[in-house]
């Protein structure tokens, strides 16, 4: 996995190409079976998630400003509620812990690739965001697109946003292999692309200034066990329920990110990139993010990052109302 993701996150620097991380006949056989998944799937409610831009948290002062960009994940596609997408989620969370308000702008697109977020960064760039969450590259998988290329379009969307001053949690691409409707061999093909993309959106990332969260198989086991609640009637996207989740798995970063989270002690989960984002991609709800060792961003083997699993509530004892608020999103979707 770190090979991968080192090979993918070069090719990308250097501006090439690659068929894919897995080679032509795994590709062909992506394309094929994949025709027999998308009959399998189903239709999700409407084109696009409900519009849930707007101002959250009941709370005095100048509001913090989020942005949402990437594919139907970031707007929650499916769902009707404009208070149960992860945007609202997140700012609703933000605003407890700032005890500040939070506008929010949902830039996202169901159905955008990594390329597609070039538009999104111009509409966001334009809010002035204090942040910006990402969510993006289930699209890359299901359309082929080589993965150097769609990370290359992911760490340019990152470096604009940070340039500006922007700080940046991407949530990297899922592991589609946890989609039952898809058959085997395209389920094996589809984790192993999806994993293989989702470390190398992390080394481009962290490189770009950013610290991502693992999606990996975040939904996976509470799939397995509770399948009509954790995924929606297409039976592809989340249910309120599983957006409630990739939202509480993200907030502690953006918390994090804004300076209202502590950051891990030094010298805790350290690693070289490369292992760090293989690592990464395999556990759900891991964050990585640049660090320095003695002084020096760079070690023998690449750039030293931290590797921190975030927990609501271990750290600030005035976080019961966040933990509360999402905890009933959750009982009550």
């Amino acid at each position: 996995m770190a090979r991968a993701a080192r090979k993918i996150a070069t090719a990308a620097a250097l501006g090439g190409g690659g068929l894919t991380a897995l080679g032509a006949t795994a590709y062909g056989l992506l394309i094929a079976e994949g025709l027999l998944a998308r009959r399998a799937i189903g239709q999700p409610h409407g084109l696009d998630g409900p519009a849930s831009d707007g101002t959250y948290g009941d709370y005095p002062g100048e509001p913090l400003k989020i942005a949402m960009l990437g594919d139907s994940t970031s707007v929650g596609l499916g769902l009707t509620d404009p208070g149960q997408t992860p945007g609202a989620l997140l700012a609703y969370g933000l605003a407890s812990v700032a005890e500040r308000p939070v506008q929010l702008l949902v830039a996202g697109k169901s159905g955008a690739p990594s390329s597609e977020l070039g538009d999104q960064v111009d509409k966001a760039l334009a809010m002035e965001p204090d942040i910006a969450v990402i969510f993006v590259g289930a699209n890359d998988i299901i359309t082929q697109t080589a993965p150097a290329t769609a990370v290359r379009h992911l760490a340019k969307a990152v470096r604009r946003l940070r340039d500006a001053g922007v700080e940046v949690v991407v949530g990297t691409c899922p592991d589609l292999g946890t989609v039952r409707p898809i058959g085997q061999p395209l389920r094996w093909v589809a984790r192993r692309w999806s994993r293989q993309l989702a470390a190398a959106q992390t080394v481009a990332v962290v490189d770009a200034g950013g610290r991502t969260v693992a999606f990996a198989d975040l939904l996976g086991p509470e799939f397995a066990t509770n399948p009509t609640e954790m995924f929606g009637p297409d039976r592809f996207h989340p249910s309120a329920r599983g957006y409630a989740q990739a939202a509480y798995t993200v907030l502690p970063s953006v918390c994090a990110a804004l300076g209202l989270w502590p950051e891990p002690r030094p010298g805790e989960a350290l690693q070289p990139i490369y292992l760090a984002a293989a690592t990464a991609a395999e556990e759900p709800g891991t964050e990585v993010t640049a660090t320095r060792v003695d002084g020096r961003a760079t070690g023998l083997h690449g750039k030293w990052a931290t590797l921190f699993r975030r927990r609501l509530g271990e750290t600030f004892n005035d976080t019961r109302r966040l933990t509360s608020r999402l905890g009933e999103t959750l009982d009550d979707a």
